[in-house]
């Protein structure tokens, strides 16, 4: 599984759904199509006026004034054998347990605390941090049927939603949110919550479906993320089934529902899905992890396309849009341009699956933008920061002294949480004018450059303007393909994606 992408988690998730060929995991994660197949939209006091109210300080645990930070030491260890190499001084590593392949989530429920494991084929887990068990609570068949499982998320009262797809007909998918509740013994309840109308896949590697879902911190929304259904936009009609189709109206955006009802159902329509103000936001390719941070304001990552653009990381605003397809990190698109050759395009690698199949190429009936767009986070390094220039080389924006909007291509970002307990290190804390936050890398699965990411990143985001910039360092480095985390006071809980892989738990001291 190591060669998927989690940008194609799209193709992660079309294993899900078909019979077809595997994937690559979240790729599209092309996390392809995480998975292989990487946060949405209700949004709290920061995030406009139109959003629904959040008491975004119920999730801090007990933040306080943070002391004077003081200074660590880096360092480079492996404390276990296979484990994680720490980078600094004051990180504590414990393996907590293997886990099956193909695990994606972690959520932990805020009534009693306890974290929850997701397997793509087995179902939800209970993981007992102090035994190192892992106690079965339901199989995938009963939460979701036929249908493959995507993403969950608890909401404030101990509710569980776990969203799915599955394919229906030769060429057609279709998403399932199931909702959950606990009863004593602590195995679940589902009802359904909501579903999409069938609506055309690509079936290729970009197929990346309905992943990414967040409950609003007052518990009344919903938010899940839709991935595109192209790689950049460009025709995919599926053998002649749906001819010069692009996008659709249920594909590339982020949705907001609300969260007391059942049986809502999504139009593959825009003027419906419009009229019934369920869009939330446009114009994100694959934000395959979606979270609030502890003043409101929501996040999502996002998985940029078969070529060298960045990976983003957006502040996410109701009614904004986020740019795809035609802008990748503060790159247009050059395919919408009349005068562009794929032929000179250095930005294009050969083992990439878009490459391969020549859908960049010169398209003059590419759509026009349809409105001003909103940019990625501002990255300013000194990691994550590099990119690849016009002339095809490898250059590091942090040493020129210039932003990168926001990650070096291909790392596949994932696992964003924030961290907001008195117990953490200062340097790692919120201050009064910014963010703490950690975010996984699944790792690169093509391309030439140096920084392949698997690693775990500290942001220190900052507002500038009306938006944010992170300065960004490496924690830790070498997990195997990290696809989600949980924070607990100072402890980070970290899943791999693959056979032979673990939770593994950082205290940071």
């Amino acid at each position: 599984m190591a060669s998927l992408k989690l940008k194609e988690w799209c193709s992660l998730q079309r294993k899900m759904t078909t019979n077809q060929p595997r994937w690559g995991i979240i790729s599209g994660l092309r996390l392809c199509a995480l998975l292989m197949s990487l946060v949405m939209a209700t949004i709290t006091t920061g995030c406009g006026s139109n959003a629904p109210a959040s008491s975004a300080t119920s999730q801090i645990e007990t933040a306080t004034t943070s002391p004077t930070p003081t200074a660590r030491v880096e360092v480079e260890q492996q404390p276990i054998s296979g484990g994680p190499v720490l980078l600094r001084s004051g990180i504590n590593v414990r393996k907590i347990t293997n886990v099956p392949g193909e695990s994606i989530k972690l959520a932990r429920n805020p009534v009693d605390g306890q974290v929850y494991m997701l397997n793509l084929k087995s179902g939800l887990y209970q993981v007992d941090l102090t035994t190192s068990r892992l106690v079965k609570r339901a199989a995938t068949n009963e939460i979701v049927g036929k249908a493959t499982p995507a993403g969950m998320a608890f909401a404030p009262d101990g509710t569980l939603f776990i969203v799915a797809n599955q394919k229906v007909g030769p060429n057609e998918t279709q998403a399932l949110i199931r909702k959950g509740q606990a009863g004593s013994n602590g195995d679940f309840a589902w009802v359904d919550f909501a579903s999409t109308a069938p609506y055309p896949m690509s079936n290729t590697y970009f197929d990346h479906l309905f992943n990414g879902i967040v409950v609003s911190t007052d518990g009344k929304w919903v938010i899940v993320s839709s991935g595109s259904r192209t790689d950049h936009g460009e025709v995919q009609s599926n053998d002649g089934a749906f001819p010069e189709t692009r996008e659709v109206a249920l594909t590339a955006k982020i949705f907001r529902l609300p969260a007391r009802e059942q049986d809502l159902t999504l139009p593959n329509d825009e003027a419906a899905l419009r009229a019934t103000g369920m869009i939330f936001a446009e114009g994100t390719r694959n934000a395959y992890d979606l979270e609030f941070a502890p003043n409101g304001d929501l996040f999502a990552v996002d998985n940029g396309p078969d070529a060298d653009y960045p990976d983003e990381l957006n502040w996410i605003r109701p009614g904004q849009h986020y740019g795809f397809p035609w802008r990748f990190g503060e790159h247009d698109n050059p395919q919408q341009f009349a005068d562009y050759d794929s032929n000179q395009d250095k930005r294009l690698s050969s083992d990439f699956a878009a490459v391969q199949a020549k859908t960049y190429h010169n398209d003059p009936s590419f759509p026009k933008p349809p409105a001003a767009f909103v940019s990625p986070v501002a990255n300013l390094g000194p990691a994550a920061a590099l990119y690849i220039d016009d002339a095809g080389k490898e250059q590091n924006a942090a040493a020129e002294g210039k932003p990168l909007y926001s990650f070096t291509p291909h790392r596949s970002p994932l696992g964003l949480v924030f961290p907001a307990h008195s117990k953490m290190p200062a340097d790692l804390q919120s201050t009064a004018d910014g963010l703490s936050a950690f975010i996984l890398s699944w790792g690169a699965a093509g391309g030439s450059l140096s920084d392949q990411g698997r690693d775990l990143l500290h942001l220190q985001l900052r507002k500038q303007g009306n938006n944010y910039e992170s300065v960004t360092t490496v924690m830790t480095r070498q997990f195997k393909n990290p696809i989600d985390a949980v924070m607990i006071e100072n402890r980070l809980y970290v899943l791999e994606y693959g056979d032979g892989t673990a939770i593994w738990e950082l205290t940071f001291e």
